[in-house]
Order: structure tokens, then C-alpha cells, then sequence
């Protein structure tokens, strides 16, 4: 995308900081223009445009999103329309369906069933080349740690990026998903367009996919 950072200048994005990545989604903003927030209570998250959820451990993000009181504001906030952006464990946590862990202390938002750790360990974590269709058929380096898979997508979430014949970077109105880690990649264009989503999403009253 390459676009100009001060375009993104007007745009408070909270960063949950629980635990995971959150630092390098936070460093991503702000190489970008965006004003960054962090996220460890309830307060933090008024006045926000837009959240990440970064990648982690999607139990232990879960569990304190619910021990902290901030998992039902922080979902009514994304149902009402605010622009949330999830990364591996984010996407996880985003999930309406997670395949063997239904009981996950989670926003469920989004249209997606989702298998955890789908291709194994830490140790089987790799790195490779995915195909976006958002991009017309151009490649993202997707580095995959304990990634998920997207097994199913409901009839109003777009496929905008696969690997294989999984969906692996997806979006649902407001709200944008992927089973990597672009925050670990120099490539920019994933955060710029989940800025895009905010932009639009704070620019209407009700979200567009």
C-alpha cells in the first residue's frame, strides 16, 4: 500500500497488552502514524477508534480478558461497530466456533471456526508464502507460530488471503483476522489495511464489509 503515515496521524489504536506480541503490533502503528494505547483494564479502552488483539497464549489472554472484567465492554464495544484487528491467538479469541475448546473465555465475534495449534508445537512453528487475493494473487510472508487453522467461514466473512486451501487472513465487517504474525514481518500492508477498516468503521454507523 506505501500509504503517507499522516494520514493515519487522527487514529487511537488500542493495543491489548495481557500478554503475547503486543509490542511489535504497537511498534507497526506507530512506524505508521496511528496513535497507539495500551490496554491492560476496562478504562483503557473509552475513546478509542480501533483494538488489536496480538498473538499469545489464547487461554491466558482469555482468562484475564474475563478475570479483568474487560471481555463483555470490550465485545459489546466490537458489536456496536469499533474495529478490532486479531493475530494467531487474537484470531483464536475472535472465533465464534473453536474446534475442541468451546469452554475458551473468548469475544466470539466473529464468523469463523478455528482449530488450535492446527499444525502442531512451538518446534513446528515455519515460516512461508501465502497467496492474497486482496492483493490480486500478489504474496505475504506469513511466519506461523502454533498457528490456527480457519476451518469454516460463515456467509459474510471475505477470504482475502489462503494458504493451501485454508483461509488464513480474513474479514467480517469490522473486524479483521489473520492465523500469522505480520507484526513479525517488515511488510506493512496487513496493518494498513486493518487502519483502513478503522477508517471506515469510524466514518459510518454502521460497519461495511
Amino acid at each position: 500500500m506505501g500509504r503517507n503515515v499522516n494520514m493515519y496521524e487522527d487514529l487511537k489504536i488500542g493495543v491489548l497488552e495481557l500478554q503475547g506480541d503486543f509490542a511489535e503490533h504497537s511498534a507497526m502503528l506507530t512506524r505508521l502514524g496511528a496513535h497507539v494505547v495500551p490496554i491492560r483494564s476496562v478504562e483503557h479502552l473509552m475513546g478509542i477508534d480501533g483494538v488489536v488483539i496480538p498473538g499469545g497464549e489464547s487461554t491466558t489472554i482469555g482468562k484475564l480478558l474475563r478475570d479483568w472484567d474487560i471481555l463483555p465492554t470490550l465485545k459489546r464495544m466490537i458489536a456496536d461497530g469499533l474495529a478490532c484487528f486479531g493475530t494467531c491467538a487474537g484470531c483464536i479469541l475472535m472465533a465464534k466456533d473453536v474446534t475442541g475448546y468451546d469452554a475458551l473465555p473468548r469475544l466470539g465475534t466473529m464468523d469463523v471456526s478455528v482449530t488450535r495449534n492446527a499444525y502442531g508445537s512451538q518446534v513446528d512453528s515455519f515460516e512461508t508464502d501465502v497467496l492474497s487475493e486482496f492483493w490480486k494473487g500478489e504474496k505475504l510472508h506469513a511466519i506461523n507460530i502454533r498457528a490456527p487453522s480457519i476451518d469454516a467461514v460463515g456467509e459474510g466473512v471475505k477470504i482475502l488471503a489462503s494458504f493451501g486451501e485454508k483461509a488464513v487472513l480474513v474479514r467480517e465487517n469490522n473486524m479483521l483476522a489473520c492465523t500469522f504474525h505480520p507484526e513479525l514481518t517488515d511488510d506493512t500492508r496487513v496493518h494498513e489495511l486493518y487502519l483502513e477498516v478503522v477508517r471506515e468503521s469510524k466514518n459510518t454507523d454502521a460497519p461495511k464489509n
